[in-house]
């Protein structure tokens, strides 16, 4: 079992940057995917990026943040990153970190270990 918890969140102007942090404990944190997820009030999560566990690991991003948005990890410090840029007011959204049991990416379903969230408010 891993326990996650989600910092970095806030307010920011359109345009501007936030960095997202997600320290776990537990077990084998080096040898899970992980992942980070946003949702806002009355609709589904969404999948925004996710990184694999391997040596040279992979990332995957959904469409709306790729080149504005990127995911790396820190195996040393048990702790994943979202590096978000030029944010937009359609990045308004509580972001979770989740951990996958596998060590590859694969599908967003197979994450199944959430933190609590954090909420990123961009205004317009």
């Amino acid at each position: 079992q891993v326990q996650l918890v989600e910092s970095g969140g806030g307010l920011v102007q359109a345009g501007g940057s936030l960095r997202l942090s997600c320290a776990a404990s537990g077990r084998s944190f080096s040898s899970r995917a992980m992942a980070w997820f946003r949702q806002v009030p009355g609709k589904e999560r969404e999948f925004v990026a996710a990184i694999g566990a391997t040596v040279l690991p992979t990332t995957s991003y959904t469409d709306s943040v790729k080149g504005r948005f990127t995911i790396s990890r820190d195996n040393a410090k048990n702790t994943v990153y979202l590096q978000m840029n030029s944010l937009k007011p359609e990045d308004t959204a509580v972001y979770y970190c989740a951990a996958s049991p596998y060590s590859l990416i694969g599908n967003p379903r197979d994450f199944g270990s959430w933190g609590q969230g954090t909420q990123v408010t961009v205004s317009s």
